[in-house]
């Protein structure tokens, strides 16, 4: 086993050890998906193998930030790394308000005045699939690895790039595996952020207004906690695949 993978491996595995409460990483959520950490679990124990980030999935809405005079970035309104449920019983507004598109009922949708604001200032809600990269210890294992997520039906799978191979004489190729695929994914844009009506006034206050009906979030929703389901198949799939003897 290279040195230079064992001494990654103990210092990611590390970091993963540190308790829920003091943990945290660059993702929105800053922590490991719960759907996901029995998966890294057994993928870490294998002496091949170490997960450097991962994603059981995910809906959010996430606010674009390339309105006229932004600055850059957006803003999330909106995560889940689990299925949504919305229930059976809501009441006017409800999901609106979960997704951060203001209280409105469902009936109070709006256009935003041109396409450039829809474009640049708008609340898109979109479904994630899983996304795994495994750091490995050889190219066999790397192969062994990104067979075993395309089997399961993760298409976009593969081996995208080699650490520590400038001198591979000295310090072996260590691969990368990224487990994934963009078939389940999708967005659209459900609302728009209006500019305040005293332009001058940077500080004033923006609302955002939903573009769509209330009754349509739910379908989308409905659409997600489905791909959610086809995704853990998937991530099972992968899992009996890749804890296979090669």
């Amino acid at each position: 086993m290279p040195a230079s993978f064992e001494s990654r491996k103990q210092k990611l595995l590390a970091t993963l050890s540190t308790p829920d409460d003091q943990y945290s990483d660059l993702s929105p959520k800053g922590s490991v998906d719960a759907g996901i950490r029995d998966l890294i679990a057994e993928i870490n124990a294998l002496p091949e193998y170490v997960t450097t980030s991962s994603c059981a999935g995910r809906v959010a809405v996430y606010l674009e930030g390339g309105g006229k005079g932004a600055k850059g970035g957006g803003k999330w309104l909106f995560t889940s790394h689990v299925n949504v449920d919305v229930g059976g019983e809501n009441v006017d507004g409800d999901l609106f308000r979960l997704f951060g598109l203001g209280a409105e009922a469902p009936s109070a949708t709006a256009s935003p005045p041109d396409v450039g604001t829809a474009r640049d200032q708008a609340a898109n809600p979109n479904a994630n699939t899983q996304i795994l990269h495994i750091l490995t210890s050889s190219l066999p294992a790397a192969q062994h690895a990104a067979s075993a997520a395309l089997q399961a039906g993760f298409r976009e799978s593969g081996i995208n790039r080699i650490l520590d191979a400038k001198d591979q004489a000295h310090s072996p190729a260590t691969p990368m595996v990224a487990v994934r695929s963009s078939g389940l994914a999708f967005d659209c844009i459900v609302g728009y952020e209006e500019a305040p009506a005293a332009e001058s006034d940077p500080d004033a206050a923006r609302i955002i207004r939903p573009m769509v009906a209330e009754q349509y979030l739910r379908t989308l929703i409905g659409v997600a906690n489905q791909r959610f389901v086809t995704n853990s198949q998937r991530t099972g799939r992968f899992r009996q695949a890749l804890l296979r003897k090669q």
